[in-house]
């Protein structure tokens, strides 16, 4: 080939190369960040207006239905005096146990699910049945049990996010491109190292995605739990909205309910979000754009 034949033909190549390049690791931090951010500042700005305009709308009586100004004030009053701090912290600890060991349970049934077939025709309708079953439902069974305690609050937590985490594993190793385990076996991974080196790594997208469920399907459970079972000299977020419900007050209520939506949204975009994305990333799946 000549040389300039061939110069022409690198520089291609090398065009092409780039295009593979992941274009925000060309981009600024401050411009990604503000790409991922603006539509969600502009979503609460939406729903701020809209809840501004149902206040001045005379629908409910300021009592009852405050608007975001006094809202705000209150929510910046409760955290500068680490009321609302406090139940944060009861809640997110009583969520990061329940949680775990719904992560736990949850996998290793799925794992025994995957791995053997008379437990899957035994017990995996089961699991979609539980998955759906509410979790308010389960507190009477809870109380009975343990009593108005952590542990009626845990059980149901674990009851009802195990089984998303559970199907999560399923779906994401019923899903593994069958090439993937001819190549795995061509290559010496059988057994427990198929499953360490090929299966489990295949399937991560779709447990996270069964993660992401079971976080929701948890959140939900811990709300209704601490709504239901208020344990003394025990502050949570949950018996902030009880209380607030009992004395009339609005305003609590809201900048609590406040507080319960804004870890939601945080934990799912910083954790579970980023982590999907990071995997479906390394997959090839999701090109950063």
């Amino acid at each position: 080939m000549p040389r300039t034949d061939r110069a022409v033909t690198d520089l291609e190549l090398a065009g092409i190369d780039a295009l593979d390049m992941p274009i925000s690791a060309r981009q600024r931090v401050a411009w990604r960040l503000w790409r991922a951010t603006w539509p969600l500042a502009l979503a609460a700005v939406v729903v701020i207006a809209a809840w501004q305009l149902v206040v001045l709308s005379g629908w409910r009586p300021p009592w009852a239905l405050p608007g975001p100004l006094p809202v705000a004030e209150r929510l910046v009053e409760d955290l500068a005096n680490g009321a609302i701090l406090a139940a944060a912290v009861t809640t997110l600890g009583r969520i990061a146990v329940g949680f775990a060991l719904a992560l736990l349970i949850g996998t290793l049934i799925g794992l025994a699910i995957v791995r053997w077939r008379v437990l899957r025709a035994a017990v995996a309708s089961l699991i979609t049945g539980l998955q759906t079953m509410p979790s308010i439902a389960w507190f009477p069974l809870a109380i009975l049990l343990f009593g108005l305690t952590e542990q009626a609050i845990l059980f149901v937590v674990v009851l009802g996010a195990a089984p998303s985490v559970a199907n999560g594993v399923i779906s994401g190793v019923d899903n593994v491109p069958r090439l993937l385990l001819r190549a795995g076996r061509m290559l010496g991974a059988r057994g427990l190292n198929a499953y360490r080196f090929v299966i489990l790594p295949a399937a991560l997208p779709s447990f996270i995605g069964g993660l992401k469920q079971a976080w929701a399907f948890a959140w939900r459970s811990l709300m209704a739990g601490e709504l239901l079972v208020i344990i003394a000299s025990q502050p949570s977020l949950g018996v902030r909205l009880q209380l607030s419900r009992e004395l009339n007050d609005a305003e609590g209520l809201l900048a609590s309910m406040l507080v319960i939506l804004v870890i939601g949204i945080v934990v799912d975009a910083a954790l579970f979000g980023n982590a999907e994305r990071a995997i479906r990333r390394r997959w090839g799946l999701l090109e950063a754009i």
